[in-house]
C-alpha cells in the first residue's frame, strides 16, 4: 500500500508542478477553506500555541493571526509541491537569494559557514542556494520513516545543488569537507524541540520555557566557522526573499550558550513581526 500510496503522491505533485501559479493559488484557497472550516486540521494546537505565545493579544486578534497561518500553510503546501518537479528556472522565480554573494569573499578565502535557520516563511527554498552559491552547500535533515519518500525530496534538494545529509553524518561531512579543504554552507534547522533525553538547554521562548537543540553552537565552537541567521521572508504571495543576519564571526570567543541565545532570540522576534509564516502546527 505504501507504495500505491507514493505513486499517488508522485502523481499529484507532478500534475501540481505543471499548472500556472495563480491556479494553484486557487486549489490551496480551496483547501484552506476546508482545512480550517471543515477537516479543523490542528486547530487546538495551533490556537493553545498562539494564546500562549501573545497574551497581551485579545482573541479577535488571535483568531486573525490564526486564519492567516492556516492560508500561508496551504500556500507553504503547494509550493513545496511545486519545487519537487520544478525547474530550476522557475524554483528561483520563487526565491531571491542574491544576498547569498555576502559569502563570496569567504568561499574564495576557503572559509565555510553554519547558515542556522527555522520553520518560518518557506524553508525549503534555502536548497536553491546550491543554484548560485559559491560555497558547496549542506543541508541536514531528520530522516524519514518512508525512504521513498525521503528520496524524492532529496533528489529535488540535488537538483539545486545541495547536498543532503542525514542528522547522524552532520560530523562526518564536516570533517571530510573540511580534510579536502572544500569550503561548505552548512544549514541546520534548530527550532524543534529535542527528544527527552536529548535536552540539555532551557530557555525563554515566545513567553514559554522552551528546551532547545545546542547543535548549531556545538559545531560553530568546534569548527570556529561563523553563524549566520537565515530567515526566508514571504514578500507577497508565492515570492521570498532571504536575509542573512550575522550572529557570531568567532564562536569560539563566545560564551557558553550564547550563540544558542542569539538564534532563538533573532528567530523570536521575526515570528512577532509577521507570526502567521511561523509553523505553529
Amino acid at each position: 500500500m505504501s507504495i500505491l500510496l507514493f505513486y499517488i503522491f508522485y502523481g499529484y505533485t507532478w500534475l501540481v508542478s505543471q499548472i500556472p501559479s495563480k491556479a494553484i493559488h486557487r486549489v490551496s484557497d480551496l483547501t484552506y477553506l476546508i482545512l480550517y472550516y471543515l477537516v479543523r486540521y490542528r486547530r487546538k494546537v495551533v490556537r493553545k500555541n498562539l494564546i500562549n505565545s501573545f497574551p497581551e493579544k485579545d482573541s479577535k486578534e488571535i483568531v486573525r493571526i490564526e486564519k492567516r497561518f492556516y492560508r500561508h500553510l496551504c500556500d507553504l503546501v503547494f509550493e513545496n509541491f511545486m519545487l519537487l518537479h520544478a525547474s530550476r528556472k522557475r524554483a528561483l522565480r520563487r526565491c531571491d537569494i542574491s544576498n547569498l554573494k555576502i559569502f563570496d569573499e569567504l568561499a574564495k578565502e576557503g572559509k565555510s559557514v553554519i547558515i542556522a535557520t527555522g520553520h518560518y516563511g518557506n524553508w525549503e527554498l534555502l536548497s536553491l542556494a546550491g543554484s548560485t552559491s559559491k560555497h558547496i552547500p549542506v543541508g541536514i535533515y531528520k530522516p524519514i520513516n518512508n525512504k521513498r519518500f525521503e528520496r524524492l525530496i532529496n533528489n529535488s534538494r540535488k537538483r539545486f545543488g545541495g547536498v543532503p545529509v542525514a542528522m547522524k553524518d552532520t560530523l562526518r561531512a564536516m570533517v571530510k569537507y573540511r580534510q579536502q579543504n572544500k569550503p561548505i554552507l552548512l544549514g541546520l534547522i534548530a527550532d524543534q524541540t529535542p527528544a527527552s533525553g536529548d535536552i540539555r538547554y532551557w530557555t525563554t521562548f515566545l513567553n514559554q520555557d522552551t528546551p532547545v537543540f545546542l547543535g548549531i553552537e556545538k559545531l560553530a565552537k568546534k569548527f570556529n566557522y561563523p553563524v549566520y541567521f537565515c530567515s526566508i521572508d514571504k514578500i507577497r504571495r508565492g515570492k521570498y526573499k532571504a536575509n542573512f543576519i550575522l550572529l557570531s564571526e568567532k564562536p569560539k570567543d563566545e560564551k557558553p550558550y550564547e550563540i544558542t541565545e542569539k538564534y532563538i532570540k533573532t528567530l523570536e522576534n521575526i515570528i512577532k513581526e509577521k507570526p502567521e509564516y511561523w509553523l505553529w502546527s
